[in-house]
């Protein structure tokens, strides 16, 4: 499989005398064969992760120089199924840069296509419901299209028709910063205007944010909500006539950061019959209730100039401009986040359970974008994350919702 029994025993072992929130005493020791079975049962979906264009230097992917997500990776894991976001960062609201973020764009749909082109291979583009389900009877490994930032569109909403044609099925509106559609739960420095971003522009979403919504639920499609601000989310649920998703998105109460999401914005998704898909992300894992970290994340931050009325570890960095200030910067935030634990996503996931029910919860790495923790730092190593989930009690089919079945269920009813 993908470790030595050796060490996969140790690590299950781990898990198991560790606390947990789902139980009042600790559970037994997890069956190493049971966790295999439902592991190679289940729909493995992960319902985010970057896509990454062969070639072209990246500081995300794995030490292999390849994608955390490519298919020998997923096979290694049985991951069975991954949502690749055509995705751009921020940049500037212009006719330039709208052509040169919708030019990105048109070249990460072009390396997705090539890469399910081969009749002969068993990696897949699907665009239904009914094609995921018949991939993963197949044993093959599935890729769905997604879509994060409406930056790509600049102000034309007729465009979202185009990337539906092509296949796209996972719609988010932002990224960092805000656009012409919706506001960004993390406001970005305007190099042109010299100055960060409101808080908020639209209040929410936009005129034009509103209409997008109607047209994503008029076409079937999936509506993904990570990375808008609150009142952006809102604006959403209020208006969505079909379950939303968050691809990749923690839980805010215990770690307080605005990427993250509220109560509120939890009990909605879920009343709404949506699913919200945990990262294993360490900015989106870290304990804020942790004063000591807090301070010294904050003094890194003001080390850096960077501003203080808005938290988040490793956010605002591109704002750098000196290279060494940034290296300092980015590695004092890694050392003192540390490398992250399997335990600390399956807390996000208990929380949510917890709170709105096990119909609600999933699982989005956000891989090739700086996600990655111990245990869990690309697809190769999906079983821990099942091995996790059967150390704190969760049935096999509790496992089977969280790792693909809640996605699926949003995506039948959106279609």
């Amino acid at each position: 499989m993908l470790h030595t029994h050796k060490k996969l025993t140790s690590f299950f072992l781990l898990i198991a005398l560790s606390a947990c929130d789902r139980f009042e005493q600790h559970p037994e020791p997890v069956d190493l064969q049971l966790a295999k079975e439902i592991h190679e049962k289940a729909l493995v979906l992960d319902a985010h992760a970057d896509i990454e264009i062969p070639g072209k230097e990246s500081t995300y992917v794995g030490k292999d120089g390849l994608s955390k997500v490519e298919p020998d990776k997923m096979r290694a894991g049985h991951l069975d199924a991954v949502v690749m976001a055509i995705a751009v960062g921020p940049g500037p609201r212009t006719e330039e840069g709208y052509r040169l973020a919708r030019k990105k764009a048109d070249e990460e749909l072009a390396a997705i296509i090539d890469l399910t082109s081969n009749p002969d291979d068993d990696v897949v583009l699907v665009r239904s419901a009914d094609e995921l389900i018949k991939a993963h009877a197949a044993n093959q490994r599935a890729l769905l299209l997604g879509f994060q930032n409406a930056r790509i569109l600049g102000t034309d909403l007729s465009a979202i028709d185009e990337f539906f044609e092509a296949g796209v099925r996972v719609f988010a509106l932002t990224h960092m910063g805000h656009n012409d559609f919706a506001d960004s739960s993390r406001p970005v420095f305007n190099a042109a205007a010299g100055k960060h971003e409101a808080n908020e522009e639209h209040g929410g979403l936009s005129a034009l944010g509103k209409q997008a919504i109607t047209r994503l639920n008029t076409l079937g499609a999936v509506i993904d909500v990570s990375q808008l601000s609150k009142a952006a989310t809102m604006n959403v649920l209020a208006l969505s006539t079909a379950p939303v998703i968050a691809s990749h998105s923690n839980v805010r109460a215990l770690s307080d950061v605005s990427r993250n999401l509220s109560d509120e914005e939890i009990d909605k998704i879920a009343e709404n019959g949506g699913v919200i898909h945990v990262a294993p992300f360490r900015g989106y894992l870290f304990d804020s209730n942790d004063k000591q970290l807090d301070r010294d994340l904050r003094k890194a931050r003001v080390a850096a100039n960077i501003r203080e009325d808005y938290f988040y570890p490793f956010d605002l960095y591109w704002e750098i401009q000196d290279p060494e200030v940034k290296q300092i910067f980015l590695t004092t935030v890694s050392d003192l986040l540390g490398p992250g634990s399997v335990d600390m996503l399956l807390d996000h996931i208990d929380y949510i359970v917890k709170r709105v029910g096990i119909d609600h919860v999933g699982i989005g790495t956000d891989f090739n974008h700086g996600s990655g923790i111990e245990g869990y730092n690309d697809a190769s190593e999906a079983l821990n994350v099942t091995v996790g989930l059967l150390a704190r009690g969760y049935t096999a089919a509790e496992i089977e919702k969280i790792w693909g079945g809640n996605f699926l269920r949003v995506l039948k009813a959106v279609e």
